[in-house]
């Protein structure tokens, strides 16, 4: 099972994500702080 997690640029926190809430950060910026995201923000750790 593949697990994405992502972390934030300004705030630095880290969050583990399903494909929906990864496109709603991409959107909408980081959920905690609003901040920016991009796709370097998402690292993908094989469980």
């Amino acid at each position: 099972m593949t697990t994405v997690h992502f972390t934030c640029p300004d705030c630095e926190q880290t969050i583990e994500v399903n494909d929906a809430m990864r496109e709603t950060i991409l959107d909408a910026g980081c959920p905690v702080c609003t901040a920016t995201a991009t796709e370097e923000h998402f690292a993908v750790a094989c469980e």
